[in-house]
């Protein structure tokens, strides 16, 4: 980044603020090397960089940013490339570049503090952002070449006991036991406002000891990721994506290959009930290969259910039974939670029994979703959004079996307890539940069902 481009003339405008600021050419070249460093790009610039600057020379990539950043903060007031002179080349959305997974760190740090800035500020459509399927191709090439470039031995999750870490993983609890309460979407902004203006900032500091960075990174990419489920969660689907491909980003740069197993099985689990199954099972086998020497067998299990929910949303029923056995063989296999990294312990049985329902309610095998989705309901009496799920999985497959009365009445108890939730995959069950009725419309309890739901679902399509 330390070649540069001709200008016609002097650079007066540079040369004036540099007077102004008192700054000489060696103290701003300090200056501009330690911004670029902060966004984890290396530059080697000098005192003779500086006076071909001023003699008309422009650098290239964001230098001007930083040789602006750099005189804002001698000056102490607002500098931008524009004021001394340099012509930036007009740069992309950020909901364009949030969709790619880089190399720079530096910039994917830099991209994700202005989309959560943009998000929360909304200075854009972001409700119109679009999911793209396609677009989860190249991060899981880009991980996966990571993996084979770091063939080590297990990464286990570290564990801190104090400092900046402690505290932010801290915060990552609390955040997720209001998403568990209250659903993701009332959560969401506190999240990502936290991410961008607390965590982000650490991870630009130069000098971090090695351990320290690591933990931090990991610390980083796991808010990310359940800023993207939280997105999820409010139907933002097209964000959501975008969280979890920086997430995944940020998780590299940390190291941890359990957290990476579990983003890809958010990004697998997204692009499934999005109508992408084939892109949820390609992206579930990435993680698989990520999380098979990790020594976490319930992030295992839930990569193979995430498998099988792909496998299952296709008609696959072949597939889908192998993916949901070795699911149950890897759920066996833990020794327990207490003995599982941080970002796995949630994981149980009832998860498991959640997901097989759905994906035995896809293949039309009512009996066995029935009975399974009854154990998770019984199992989530203190989970609202996990029990209005299974509820629904459970009226699906009552409907199923033309028990329409009971079909109902379950459903309309999924119904009651969304209140105070505010949860869309909860609602996307039910609208799914709720399509199921159509060939049933005109029966009288049908749409006495239909009025109770419109607040909540909104009208039928």
């Amino acid at each position: 980044m330390t070649s540069e481009t001709a200008a016609a003339k002097t650079n007066d405008a540079l040369l004036g603020l540099m007077r102004e600021a008192g700054c000489s050419n060696n103290r701003l070249a300090v200056k501009v090397n330690e911004l670029a460093a902060r966004q984890g790009i290396v530059t080697r610039y000098t005192k003779a960089s500086v006076t071909r600057w001023v003699q008309g020379m422009q650098p290239r990539d964001r230098a001007p940013e930083f040789v602006a950043g750099a005189l804002a903060e001698f000056l102490g007031r607002p500098v931008s490339p524009a004021d001394i002179g340099y012509v930036t080349a007009p740069q992309r959305p950020v909901i364009a570049r949030a969709i790619a997974y880089r190399d720079d760190v530096g910039e994917t740090l830099h991209t994700l503090a202005e989309l959560g800035s943009t998000d929360v500020s909304r200075r854009s459509l972001l409700g119109a952002v679009p999911f793209v399927a396609a677009a989860l191709l190249d991060p899981q090439r880009r991980w996966l070449l990571w993996l084979l470039e770091n063939d080590q031995g297990p990464r286990l999750a570290a564990v801190a006991d104090s400092g900046p870490v402690e505290r932010v993983e801290a915060m990552i609890a609390m955040f997720d036991e209001m998403d568990n309460r209250f659903g993701g979407a009332d959560v969401r902004t506190s999240i990502i406002q936290y991410l961008s203006t607390n965590v982000i900032p650490m991870l630009q500091r130069r000098g971090l000891p090695d351990h320290e960075r690591s933990r931090l990174f990991t610390a980083g990419a796991k808010l990310a990721a359940t800023a993207g489920w939280c997105s999820y969660d409010a139907a933002e689907y097209g964000l959501a994506e975008r969280y979890m491909i920086q997430a995944l980003r940020l998780c590299a740069e940390g190291g941890d290959r359990i957290l990476g197993g579990q983003i890809l099985a958010g990004m697998s689990h997204l692009a499934t009930n999005l109508g992408h199954p084939g892109e949820g099972v390609s992206l579930a086998r990435a993680g698989l290969a990520t999380a098979k020497r990790s020594g976490s067998p319930l992030g295992v299990m839930r990569l193979n259910a995430m498998a099988a929910r792909g496998h299952a949303a296709m008609g696959h029923g072949h597939e889908t039974a192998v993916a949901l056995s070795a699911a149950e063989a890897a759920l066996e296999s833990s020794k327990g939670a207490a003995q599982e990294s941080r970002w796995v312990r949630f994981l149980d049985t009832h998860y498991l029994e959640a997901e097989a329902a759905a994906c035995h309610r896809d293949l039309g095998e009512a009996t066995a979703a029935e009975r399974l989705a009854e154990a998770s309901v019984k199992a989530n009496a203190d989970r609202r959004r996990r029990q209005a799920i299974s509820r629904s999985v459970l009226a699906t497959a009552q409907l199923q079996q033309n028990r329409l009365d009971e079909a109902l009445d379950t459903a309309g108890q999924a119904l009651d307890e969304l209140g105070g939730v505010h949860s869309e995959r909860s609602v996307q069950a039910l609208r799914d539940f709720r399509s199921r009725l159509a060939p049933r419309q005109g029966e009288i309890i049908v749409r006495e069902f239909e009025r109770k739901a419109l607040p909540l679902l909104g009208p039928a399509a």
